[in-house]
């Protein structure tokens, strides 16, 4: 994988983000995401390592979660070499395997929305705090992988929800997938 924000960002589409479950495991394809740079005022490493973003500061591939509002976990993959803190958001997933386990742990959630938008996804997947820190591409309970998977078109566009560098086009998505969280038109 790529060790620099923008590319980790646009590579991870497509890739597939797997859960273990007592009993089993849940699945889905990456298929939107956000990127967050150092220098950036939106991104949590903006002003400096705290104990809160320690993870982010971590090699690239490991996981930074936090909680968003005190409602919903937000899943961040560490995106460049040890000390520079930034990450890549997890927006949205098309799920692959496991629904079942999907559904119940968000009971409340239609089908086809269950891991739309980075807080359904997390809950989907009962991602928490526990899962700060873990890497990504080596953990045993939660981590990306690749099936060959090839992403025909990538769309890229504004972040989603901020106030601060809002209008930054750093969000990167499959271009006409049904799962996104936010606008799917393409744009260059």
């Amino acid at each position: 994988m790529p060790a620099d924000t923008v590319s980790l960002a646009r590579a991870l589409l497509g890739k597939v983000l797997v859960r273990e479950f007592r009993g089993g495991f849940a699945a889905g394809r990456i298929v939107e995401t956000e990127a967050y740079l150092q220098n950036d005022p939106a991104c949590h490493a903006f002003r400096g390592m705290t104990p809160r973003t320690r993870s982010l500061f971590l090699d690239h591939g490991h996981a930074y979660v936090y909680l968003c509002y005190g409602t919903s976990y937000m899943l961040n993959v560490s995106s460049e070499s040890g000390g520079i803190g930034s990450g890549v958001l997890l927006r949205a997933l098309e799920p692959m395997y496991g629904t079942e386990h999907m559904q119940r742990n968000v009971r409340h959630v239609k089908p086809k929305d269950l891991t739309r938008g980075p807080g359904r996804l997390t809950a989907a997947l009962r991602v928490n705090l526990a899962h700060d820190g873990l890497n990504l591409f080596t953990d045993e309970q939660l981590w990306i992988g690749s099936d060959g998977h090839k992403i025909e078109s990538i769309g890229a566009s504004a972040r989603i929800g901020l106030t601060k560098a809002a209008d930054e086009r750093l969000r990167y998505f499959v271009a006409g997938s049904l799962y996104l969280s936010g606008p799917r038109r393409l744009n260059h």
